[in-house]
C-alpha cells in the first residue's frame, strides 16, 4: 500500500481543528495558502459544498495563528454585527460569508477598508465562487479580490484512505469488499463515514466478531445506515 497521505479534512469528529489531522487529496495549494495566512496579509476566500471542510480549515488557520503567537479571532456569520474586530495584526475569519445580514455585510466591508493599515488578514468561507454570492456589490467585488481556492471533494481514493486509518486506529480489520461495498452504497461525506466507523467499531465490540460483508449487511438489516 501507498504511504498514507496526510488529510485535508478532519478525521476525528471531536478533534480541534488543526492541519495535522486532515488528509490533503487535492488541496495542498490550499492549506498551503492557509499557512502562509497565518504569517502573511494576503485576504482569502475558500469555497466548498457542505461538510467540505471549509470550518475546519479556517479553525485550523486560527489554531495556527495563535500558536504562532499571532491573535486571531473565527466569528459565524450569525455572530457578526455592526462592526467587526479592530485590533491591529489580527487573522479575522468569517465562515458562510453568504449569511451575512445587511449590517454585517458593511462591517466587513469596513473591515477590508481597514484592513491594510490594521496590517489585518482576512480569511472567509462560503458555499461558490464570489460571483454568485448574495451579497451587497461592492463586498462582493471585495471578496473576489481575494486569493480564492474551492475546496476540492473526496475521491474514492482519499475515502479508502481515510476508512483504513479510522479502521486502523480503533484496531478494526477492514476487508477490500466491506470498504468497496461502503463506498458504492454510503454517504461520501466524512462526517458520515466517521460515524459508520464507530459504529463498526460498537458492533464489533459487541458480536465480538470481526466487520465481514456479511456482518455488515445484518447491521444494516437491524438498522445500521450507511
Amino acid at each position: 500500500m501507498k504511504p498514507m497521505k496526510q488529510l485535508v479534512l478532519d478525521i476525528h469528529q471531536d478533534a480541534p481543528p488543526d492541519f495535522d489531522n486532515f488528509v490533503t487529496g487535492a488541496n495542498a495549494e490550499l492549506v498551503a495558502a492557509l499557512r502562509n495566512s497565518v504569517q502573511g496579509h494576503t485576504h482569502l476566500y475558500l469555497w466548498g459544498a457542505h461538510m467540505s471542510g471549509r470550518s475546519h480549515l479556517l479553525g485550523a488557520a486560527i489554531a495556527c495563528s495563535r500558536n504562532a503567537g499571532r491573535e486571531a479571532c473565527l466569528l459565524d456569520a450569525g455572530s457578526v454585527g455592526a462592526a467587526l474586530p479592530d485590533t491591529p495584526a489580527m487573522l479575522l475569519a468569517i465562515d458562510d460569508v453568504d449569511q451575512l445580514d445587511d449590517a454585517a455585510q458593511v462591517a466587513l466591508f469596513n473591515a477590508f477598508n481597514r484592513a491594510r493599515t490594521l496590517r489585518q488578514t482576512l480569511l472567509l468561507s462560503g458555499p461558490c465562487p464570489p460571483l454568485e454570492l448574495r451579497l451587497r456589490e461592492d463586498l462582493r467585488t471585495r471578496i473576489g479580490q481575494c486569493l480564492i481556492y474551492e475546496v476540492q471533494p473526496l475521491d474514492d481514493e482519499a475515502r479508502t484512505r481515510i476508512l483504513i486509518m479510522l479502521a486502523n486506529r480503533r484496531g478494526l480489520q477492514l476487508g477490500e469488499d466491506v470498504i468497496g461495498f461502503v463506498l458504492r452504497h454510503g454517504r461520501r461525506d466524512l462526517p458520515s463515514l466517521v460515524a459508520l466507523i464507530d459504529a463498526l467499531d460498537r458492533a464489533s465490540l459487541e458480536h465480538k466478531r470481526p466487520i465481514t460483508l456479511p456482518l455488515l449487511r445484518s447491521l444494516m438489516q437491524t438498522g445500521l445506515t450507511l
